[in-house]
């Protein structure tokens, strides 16, 4: 099977965004997405950009994207963060996922970052697979903590 990695392009957020929503409803969260084509387009591309993309594609489809951001390690220095590898469905299983990680990895290695991050759940015995097999490190002694919208929201009417 046939597929181009590259960097992600402003027009690729429409199916960006469709491959978002499908790893939402397989991660059993299909109303979790709150951002927008646009969102995306505006964090993504210009001069103060939030993210880097790199996308799979296939007959003219992205079938897979590695979206990745800056984050600094008070231990480490600077690193990138995973923050999605996805693989469509139907492509699943082609190598794709591995040229994704492959992109990945090349990309932090160029930046000279002292590590690349990112979470799996813990229920997604594949990916945890996957990642182990690359030699990757499942930290399973950490939980992830977040404040959502409304957390914060609360959190800062506490301080009023």
């Amino acid at each position: 099977m046939e597929y181009v990695i590259r960097d992600a392009r402003k027009e690729d957020m429409g199916q960006v965004l469709g491959l978002i929503k499908e790893l939402a409803e397989f991660e059993k969260e299909p109303n979790a997405v709150e951002v927008i084509r646009e969102d995306l387009e505006n964090d993504g591309f210009g001069e103060s950009k939030l993210f880097h993309c790199f996308v799979a594609e296939h007959e003219e489809q992205i079938v897979g994207l590695a979206l990745i951001y800056p984050r600094y390690s008070t231990w480490k220095g600077a690193t990138v963060h995973l923050e999605d590898l996805i693989v469509s469905q139907k492509m699943r299983g082609s190598g794709l996922g591995t040229a994704l990680l492959n992109e990945v990895v090349k990309y932090g290695h160029s930046l000279g970052v002292k590590r690349i991050s990112w979470e799996v759940l813990d229920w997604n015995e594949p990916a945890i697979t996957f990642y182990e097999k690359k030699g990757a490190w499942v930290r399973r002694d950490w939980d992830v903590v977040q404040l959502d919208e409304k957390g914060i929201e609360n959190y800062i009417e506490k301080l009023n």
